[in-house]
């Protein structure tokens, strides 16, 4: 490759993990650092590698590489062969996507589209800030599956309550790209309906597609790639093609040849798949030879359109170069075009039935013959046919007799990959690319085999399964769907069904969730499992209030309440079904243990419930069930840790859980209320950038659950003095339509906080005037212990006459609480003038994780300790506090 050169720390790690297969977003969230950042090393390492794609770029993950600086990727793929002439079709080909946003090559198969393509995009790079991203569509055989595979060329991931479009929309939404679709034929729809909405929606993004028809979508230019150029006199493009790869095979041509070369190119219509299939018999047949061969094909060729005969064209050229293989060249040749992806020759000799040391033989001359792509690859050479090539090949299956059988013996070949992989070896991600376009190929295929249901059935659950370790979590939702519509026993169908809503609630789509359930039940029922179907109702009940605010349209309470009392009537005297029935009654009408405790005011209790609950999933196995559970449970634990005053525990369980996979898109909203309420800004700032970006690219949504992550950002920006950032993100939380209880809860803890730190403690005092008791479980949630403590401080400091009785009173509520302890003992030292009291909470403050507060009490204490407490806070990103008032209450 050259000299190698060292590469930086930084783009080690980011290779190490494109390595392992992580998408852009799961780098950003193992590494700490923006999406945008990742994307900027890919690009750089993408150039230095000098790769073509983020596949070839993970094989080189434990190689060193060389070094230089980043710039706009260009991620195409690396062409084996020089690209020849096409001068005039190049220029207007790039006037084209230069004027229009989305632009169709379009021309019979064989004809050149991709590699013009491909030299255009290649061209255009350097007009694109944001790169150039090529997507192959031949291996998808699911029109749904269209933006999946631009997602993975783009190293995207599904996000939360999105399907993979919206994934898609959101992350190129305000980037500027040029985006090359290659042979979108095959799944027209799905193209039409992905550009559809991505071209409404990301207005600086411009698609180049190919297909030998157009797309008929909005905003769509068409441009008819012509065949090679066929001037008189053997000047042309077609000849100058057929003359580099005669050469490239090791037998130059003399240019006194032209004028043969040019009639046979003129009886190949210039098409350039033909021409090269031709040329790559030069050197056993000569110029003679060829023109012999393929004089009998073509004079049968007659009649019909102009782009019927190109058509013709390509199908005589690989007729004529089908029919000089050897039988049983020709056997492979049809039979390896079943898989949709590069495949070894290993996998090529299990699902033909040829002896694997043959096969190497074999694959070896169909290459020489371009009638195979041969690519160096980590796991063994791979092999692959242009698609053109491809589609021959499956028509000479069917003309054999031989497609069923050879689509059987390439099913059970992907059933055997599928159970291997779900082993889930460290490798297994990218084991599970290599081969994920060929199970998704036989199971579209089995699928509508009535004698191959059952095969079928297994395949669509074991897609199901792996696509929701991939975290392709909405591609999982609809194969787990699949799998229960092909399963033959109606308790197989409950199964998937069940499977299916638990990915739809990590996916937080409730509607999904609440309609599988009650699929679910109705299967149940079926097979006659009558305590199944009362625990599906039962669940799809407490799903309408547990997860209400994922749901688009919400049941109500009465149709929730009457799937109670079916499933109750289903139940019978059943002791589980009864069990499921009353845990169901419990959620619904009590709400889950936790917060009943912690709404009792029993916070250390809560913490404890939820800690527990944490230890009992972290040995389940990774499922969507599980995974659903495990993702409520980090969340509910966070927010327990918070109402105890654990800021340490709290920020490493919202880590874990901002950091989980199925959220590394998105984030979530529990780290920025830990480091709000630690105060710590950075933290805030940093991870509030994440927060905005992915609620505004969802459309900005009234989600009220991001009430307390974006109230304790317009804190944060307030005790910076950055008012008018306060401002736009008050207006968020307006947006949010938080409800109007809120400001009983958190918004009265980070407008106390706030207050107090402009000095305004009468404010303060007023905003939280209220009693606990009195507005119930919107302070005695995780807020109960800070609302009491900040309360008896204002009381203080704004010369409350009840201070010290407000100071006792909180002294009983926190006790335990490590943080709001030492604020309850700020407190009573500040009404008491106890310096020495007032300085020992710095170091309480210190020891639970909260530097903010013990700052505070710094520039409280005055004197020396106020100017030292004054550059700290200019050290955390901070305002100024207001002076501490002289404090008289009692």
């Amino acid at each position: 490759m050259g000299t190698a050169v060292e590469i930086s720390p930084r783009e080690a790690e980011v290779l190490e993990l494109v390595g392992a297969h992580l998408s852009n977003a799961e780098i950003a969230a193992r590494l700490v650092i923006s999406v945008r950042t990742v994307e900027s090393h890919v690009s750089s390492l993408l150039r230095k590698l000098e790769v073509p794609d983020r596949r070839a770029l993970a094989r080189r993950a434990p190689e060193p590489a060389g070094a230089g600086t980043s710039r706009p990727a260009l991620v195409l793929p690396a062409t084996l062969t020089s690209f020849v002439g096409r001068a005039s079709e190049r220029a207007e080909l790039a006037e084209k996507i230069s004027a229009h946003r989305q632009v169709t090559a379009t021309g019979p198969g064989g004809v050149g589209k991709t590699r013009l393509a491909l030299a255009v995009a290649a061209q255009a790079a350097g007009e694109y800030a944001d790169g150039v991203w090529f997507v192959d569509l031949v291996p998808v055989t699911d029109p749904d599956l269209v933006a999946t595979a631009v997602a993975g060329a783009l190293g995207l991931g599904e996000r939360p309550g999105r399907d993979m479009t919206a994934s898609v929309v959101a992350a190129l939404a305000d980037r500027h790209v040029l985006l090359v679709l290659d042979n979108c034929e095959h799944v027209v729809d799905g193209v039409a309906l992905f550009l559809e909405r991505l071209l409404a929606a990301c207005p600086a993004v411009t698609v180049l597609a190919t297909s030998r028809a157009r797309l008929m979508v909005p905003f769509e230019r068409v441009y008819p790639v012509p065949p090679l150029s066929l001037a008189a006199g053997g000047d042309s493009d077609a000849v100058a093609l057929f003359m580099e790869r005669a050469a490239a095979v090791g037998r130059p041509l003399d240019p006194p040849l032209r004028g043969q070369i040019a009639a046979i190119c003129e009886r190949l219509d210039g098409m350039a798949l033909a021409i090269e299939l031709a040329a790559a018999r030069y050197p056993m047949l000569g110029l003679d030879g060829i023109t012999a061969a393929l004089s009998h094909p073509l004079r049968m060729l007659t009649g019909g359109s102009r782009a019927d005969e190109r058509h013709r064209s390509v199908r005589a050229a690989l007729d004529w170069s089908h029919a000089l293989l050897d039988p049983a060249d020709r056997a492979l040749l049809r039979r390896v075009s079943v898989f949709a992806a590069p495949f070894t020759a290993a996998a090529a000799a299990e699902v033909t039935g040829t002896e694997e040391g043959l096969v190497v033989d074999l694959l070896a001359r169909l290459a020489e013959q371009s009638l195979l792509v041969v690519t160096p690859a980590p796991g063994g050479t791979e092999y692959r046919a242009l698609e053109t090539i491809r589609q021959y090949g499956t028509e000479r299956l069917a003309e054999a007799g031989e497609l069923a059988e050879a689509r059987s013996r390439h099913l059970r070949w992907c059933l055997a990959k599928a159970a291997a992989l779900a082993s889930a070896q460290p490798d297994w991600r990218a084991r599970f690319d290599l081969v994920a376009d060929d199970l998704r190929a036989a199971l579209a295929w089995a699928a509508g085999r009535p004698e191959l249901r059952e095969d079928a059935y297994e395949l669509a659950r074991r897609l199901a399964e792996l696509t929701f370790t991939r975290h392709l979590v909405g591609e999982s939702q609809r194969h787990y769907e699949q799998a229960a519509e092909l399963a033959i026993d109606p308790a197989d169908s409950a199964s998937m069904l069940r499977q299916a809503a638990a990915v739809a609630g990590c996916r937080t789509v409730g509607d999904d969730m609440y309609r599988l359930l009650r699929a679910a039940a109705e299967a149940a029922r079926r097979a006659g499992d009558t305590v199944g179907a009362a625990a599906d109702l039962a669940a799809a009940a407490t799903v309408a209030f547990r997860f209400s605010p994922k749901f688009v349209r919400h049941p109500s309470g009465e149709e929730a309440l009457a799937l109670i009392v079916d499933a109750r009537g289903l139940a019978g005297g059943d002791p589980a079904a009864q069990a499921a029935v009353a845990l169901a009654e419990a959620a619904v009408l009590a709400d889950a243990l936790a917060s009943a405790q912690s709404w009792a005011g029993e916070t250390f209790a809560a913490a404890a419930t939820a800690r527990r609950r944490i230890e009992l999933l972290s040995s389940v196995p990774v499922s969507p069930t599980g995974t659903l559970e495990l993702i409520d449970a980090l969340g509910m634990v966070t927010e327990a840790e918070l109402g105890v005053g654990d800021l340490p525990g709290a920020r490493r369980w919202a880590r874990r859980l901002a950091g989980h996979p199925s959220l590394a898109e998105v984030g979530h909203r529990a780290p920025l209320m830990v480091d709000a309420l630690a105060g710590d800004a950075g933290e805030v700032l940093t991870g509030s950038i994440l927060l905005l970006s992915a609620w505004r690219g969802a459309g900005s949504p009234a989600r009220s659950g991001l009430g307390p992550a974006v109230a304790g950002v317009a804190m944060i920006h307030g005790l910076r003095g950055d008012h008018e950032a306060r401002r736009e993100w008050q207006q968020v939380l307006n947006q949010l339509g938080a409800p109007p209880e809120y400001f009983h809860g958190y918004g009265a803890v980070f407008d106390a906080m706030l207050l107090l730190h402009r000095g305004q403690a009468r404010e303060a005092l007023r905003r939280m005037g209220p009693e606990p008791r009195q507005v119930w479980k919107w302070v005695t949630w995780i807020w109960h212990h800070w609302y009491v403590a900040l309360r008896a401080e204002a009381a203080v400091l704004g010369g409350s006459p009840g201070a010290r009785d407000r100071v006792a009173e909180a002294r009983a509520v926190v006790a335990g609480n490590p943080v709001c302890a030492a604020i309850v003992e700020r407190a009573e030292a500040l009404l008491d003038g106890d310096q020495e009291a007032l300085l020992a909470t710095v170091k309480a403050f210190d020891a639970a994780g909260c530097r903010y507060q013990s700052v505070r009490t710094m520039v409280l204490a005055g004197g020396e300790h106020a100017e030292r407490g004054a550059a700290a806070l200019a050290g955390l990103g901070l305002a100024p506090m207001a002076p501490a008032p002289a404090t008289t209450a009692e």
